[in-house]
């Protein structure tokens, strides 16, 4: 076994015995932890395995009570935060069309009058966000800013800003939608980045309270779902039992995405592809009846808006299985709290009560994980997790600080698929039903909701 601290290294062939290497390094050198020491602690695991029916009677119970919880959703008007903060709603193409139209001829007025033009947008820096404990996600502030025309500092971004209303008006008329890649694609020599064109999308909807979805301009498809699921896709029944390894890109235009139906006891949000597949691939929600879904990474708006349907609708439970990095956690707490890029439609794009399954630091030492899968943190994990352990949505809960402060303090991070150092289905078979097992546990220490400041 090799001594914790120093990375194993793989047996050297025999022609080195006479290379010239001194005898004190190779006996310094350790042996890679034998596969047998492996399968025998992964065997320990399994035999303490419950069975099935056990298991299944335990997760069920588990998920009738979510159903059962009554949870409160306030609003920003119920604090007495709505003159202070900034929320965009869904709009029809009509509204969106009038919206602007109202916007164009105030600053016609403006031109006519001598006073030039501009544009008053929403202020979307970090310093105008507001993470709201009884709400538990991040809102955007009501302060704006004046971008002027007559600005050498903001003249193309003025003109940017009026090109993107004009394309969208034109999307509206048309009842047509598009990618945020095609919409760049418009006018390339004017946006040269399509991070410029998204940004100004995103002001665009803030400027007019609506949306980005309203808009009716897309991000490409990313996210997948498969298992215990079945929705109606403009007019098409999707079965996501059927639809293989792969599973079923979730649309890019949620509006068309209703009738949700599953037997479903929870739902599995999965940060990487690679686990996904694997969990698809084994039938997983064959074996404990779920829905699996995922961004593949960074929570894409679709996969947002799509969870959070979902967890609306069927009233199940979501559990999150994420990398045991500051990275992880705050992909997590991005669905659960929101994203400071796009504050203002927070209340669209979280879901609440999102219960993080793992992998957590304590996981390593509690599954054993071998030295050689596990990670050193860099010096910006490292700044990363003592930064997010500033994060007010991070403080509010005892468990998440915990986990973090073990995490800087090990600087120790390990990837979901480390458990493929057990067998390549050890992350189904054994560590995702150990977790559900906890779960109960946990309920009874902790209340499902985050507790509140």
């Amino acid at each position: 076994m090799a001594s914790k601290g120093k990375r194993p290294v793989e047996a050297e062939d025999e022609s080195d015995a006479e290379d010239g290497r001194d005898e004190d390094e190779d006996r310094n050198e350790m042996p890679r932890e034998a596969p047998k020491a492996q399968a025998k602690a992964a065997l320990a695991f399994k035999k303490k395995l419950k069975p099935d029916n056990i298991i299944l009677a335990s997760i069920r119970e588990f998920s009738e009570a979510s159903k059962k919880q009554k949870v409160e959703t306030r609003t920003l008007s119920e604090l007495n935060l709505a003159h202070a903060c900034k929320e965009v709603v869904d709009l029809s193409t009509t509204d969106v069309l009038t919206e602007i139209e109202k916007t164009i001829l105030h600053i016609a007025q403006s031109i006519l009058s001598g006073n030039g033009f501009g544009y008053n947008v929403p202020a979307r820096s970090s310093v105008n966000q507001l993470y709201v404990p009884e709400l538990d996600r991040i809102v955007l502030k009501d302060k704006a800013t004046f971008r002027p025309f007559a600005s050498m500092s903001t003249v193309r971004k003025t003109a940017i800003t009026t090109r993107i209303l004009q394309l969208v008006h034109q999307l509206c008329q048309k009842r047509i939608h598009v990618t945020k890649r095609d919409l760049f694609y418009t006018d390339v020599k004017l946006f040269v980045e399509q991070t410029q064109s998204d940004s100004v999308l995103d002001d665009v909807s803030c400027m007019l309270g609506c949306t980005r979805s309203s808009l009716n301009v897309v991000a490409s498809e990313k996210g997948v779902v498969v298992g215990r699921l079945i929705f109606v896709e403009d007019g098409d029944r999707i079965d996501c039992t059927k639809m293989g390894v792969g599973g079923k890109a979730i649309p890019p235009n949620i509006d068309k995405v209703k009738d949700f139906e599953s037997d479903a006891l929870f739902i599995l949000l999965v940060e990487k592809d690679a686990a996904f597949m694997r969990l698809a691939e084994d039938r997983f929600y064959n074996r404990f009846p779920c829905v699996i879904i995922t961004a593949k990474g960074q929570p894409d708006v679709a996969t947002r808006l799509f969870l959070k349907k979902m967890k609306t609708d069927l009233k199940i439970p979501v559990l999150g299985l994420v990398d045991s990095d500051p990275y992880g956690l705050k992909i997590l707490s991005v669905y659960l709290s929101g994203s400071k890029n796009m504050s203002y439609d927070s209340s669209n794009l979280t879901t609440p009560d999102i219960k993080w399954l793992g992998v957590r630091p304590t996981d390593l030492d509690k599954y054993k994980i071998p030295e050689q899968c596990r990670l050193p943190m860099t010096d910006q994990d490292i700044k990363t997790g003592k930064d997010l352990l500033e994060e007010d949505f991070i403080k509010k809960d005892p468990n998440w600080i915990k986990e973090l402060e073990l995490m800087v303090k090990t600087k120790e991070k390990a990837e979901i698929q480390a458990l493929s150092s057990f067998g390549f289905q050890y992350l189904s078979e054994v560590k995702t039903v150990l977790s559900l097992l906890t779960l109960r546990a946990q309920r009874r220490e902790h209340h499902w909701r985050r507790p509140a400041c």
